[in-house]
């Protein structure tokens, strides 16, 4: 049988290259004041945000949180085509996708189960914030793709969607801000990177007490807590503290979340008139 000498034959068989990377390891027990980057258990990670980034879409938004970093488009209200799906009340739909180099392993092309559950994290976090029954007919679609991640995923994809619907100019009641706690014993890890993450959930697979990650969106202005999730294993108590804490740091990050879209409206306001 003739061979194709165009085409280069791979190995018969291969194996993983994470085989050869070590998994990161982290004591959380030996923590004394100072985590791995730096930062105090109770300090927020520096937070960079600028809306209009995406020239076609009606909205958008960017987020750096130190080394995660999120993109977010919004498009409509447009028309609903489908007869069944037709509604008096708006609809908001809601696509979460980590690209394939966002984390430590490759992901896949296609969305995965955790990007589906956490789309519909963020849709149960904005959808109070909206008037939807302001767009009757309509939908309001919601993209973003994480371009590095290095934890707060979800909250961080939050204050980016809500800063990409109000850049929009869809009515909304407040701007939705979110932040995230990680919990193992007694210690409690403000806006956890991905290797605190991954530790912390590790040790509650293991039946370990209080040990999981805890976000809440919020709404500042009307003083309202618009969604709460919570992975791992973490008794009341605990929780309580960690929502009162997450309540506290989205009340710090409210100014910046304004800043961003007072200097995007600005920069637009000056483009109109030049």
């Amino acid at each position: 049988m003739p061979t194709d000498t165009k085409r280069i034959t791979g190995p018969e068989s291969s194996q993983s290259p994470y085989d050869y990377c070590p998994a990161p390891s982290l004591d959380l027990k030996n923590l004394k004041g100072k985590r791995h980057d730096e930062r105090s258990n109770s300090q927020l990670r520096p937070l960079f945000l600028r809306a209009g980034v995406v020239s076609h879409a009606r909205g958008s938004g960017y987020i750096e949180m130190d080394q995660t970093k999120v993109i977010c488009a919004v498009y409509g209200p447009r028309e609903v085509l489908r007869r069944e799906d037709f509604s008096l009340k708006g609809q908001l739909t809601c696509d979460f996708k980590f690209t394939t180099f966002s984390c430590r392993k490759r992901r896949q092309h296609q969305q995965d189960n955790q990007e589906k559950d956490l789309s519909l994290q963020i849709l149960e976090a904005l959808e109070p914030a909206l008037c939807l029954h302001k767009y009757p007919k309509s939908q309001i679609n919601i993209y973003i793709t994480v371009l590095q991640n290095d934890g707060c995923a979800l909250s961080a994809s939050v204050i980016c969607a809500s800063l990409a619907l109000a850049s929009a100019g869809i009515e909304m009641y407040d701007l939705v801000l979110a932040s995230s706690l990680g919990v193992y014993g007694s210690l409690t890890l403000v806006d956890p990177t991905s290797l605190e993450e991954e530790t912390i959930l590790t040790k509650a697979e293991k039946s370990e007490n209080n040990a999981g990650i805890v976000t809440v969106a919020f709404l500042p202005s009307i003083s309202q807590v618009s969604a709460i999730t919570s992975d791992g294993e973490l008794q009341f108590d605990a929780v309580s503290k960690c929502m009162h804490a997450c309540v506290e740091n989205c009340q710090k990050l409210y100014p910046v979340l304004q800043k961003a879209l007072f200097d995007h409206v600005k920069e637009k306001k000056e483009s109109t008139h030049s």
